[in-house]
Order: C-alpha cells, then structure tokens, then sequence
C-alpha cells in the first residue's frame, strides 16, 4: 500500500467547506483537479469522477461512496478495471482547529499489483492535483465566509 497526503488550513466554517466539498455539480466552476463530478453523497452510491492530473493523463472513473461523516469526512473507493489491479481510496477529512478554521486534509490510499508502477507519477502529478484541489477550495471556501 502507498498513501498520498496533503493538507491545508482553512479559515472558514466546517459547514462552508463541506457544502463545498460534497455539490459535485459545481465542482466544473472551481476545481482544477476534479474537473467533473456526479451522483449522491450517500454511503454506497456510485459516483462519475473526471480527474485531471497537471502533466498527467485524464481519467473518468465510477468510484462508489464508502463513508461519509457531515462535516468531517467522505471517502470513496475506486478500482482501475478490476479489484486488486489499482485500488484508491479517496479520503477528504476536515478536523476543526480554532473558532472558524479547520485543517483539510485530502489523502488517497493506493493498492493493487499497479502501485509500484505508478507510483512515481502518482507522487508528482496526482499529488500537484490535489494540492491544486486543496488551494482552490480554500479560496472558494474563504470566500463565502
């Protein structure tokens, strides 16, 4: 298994962050990592993602929700073809630090024969998306607040 983690501080509500996080649809107007995004919150529903890593190869996957947590935490697990093959999952947590700031933290815990293949641009260009990811929903966040 390897994971990828990153994380930034936020100065807005939980709750601001989460409605940003979790309105898939209005992910095109400010994501640059997940460009495209569909389908339901809710524990056990499929999802459309269209990821697009800075130098890397876009994707579109059909990850299935495996936790969410209002306001704190939503995962989702994807495979590439078959189980076993490339498995990630996809992990955003917000923990609430000080009155009206939380720490974002956005992670993915990669496994399957493929990983050690790709992991080296797994390292530098998914990991540029979900910095880029992290920075704009900062901004989008903060400025609702």
């Amino acid at each position: 298994m390897k994971e990828l983690h990153t994380e930034i501080e936020i100065h807005a509500a939980p709750a601001v962050v989460w409605q940003v996080l979790t309105d898939l649809p209005l992910f095109e107007e400010w994501n640059p990592f997940v460009t495209l995004a569909s389908g339901k919150v809710e524990v056990g529903e499929q999802l459309s993602v269209h990821m697009e890593p800075p130098g890397g190869k876009p994707m579109t996957f059909r990850p299935t929700v495996t936790r969410v947590v209002a306001q704190k935490e939503f995962r989702w697990l994807g495979h590439l073809l078959f189980r076993g093959l490339f498995d990630g999952e996809h992990i955003f947590e917000l923990e609430p630090l000080a009155e009206g700031r939380l720490r974002f933290v956005h992670r993915e815990k990669f496994r399957g024969v493929l990983v050690p293949l790709l992991w080296k641009s797994l390292d530098t260009n998914a990991r540029a998306g979900f910095e880029a990811m992290n920075r704009a929903l900062k901004e989008r966040a903060e400025a609702r607040m």
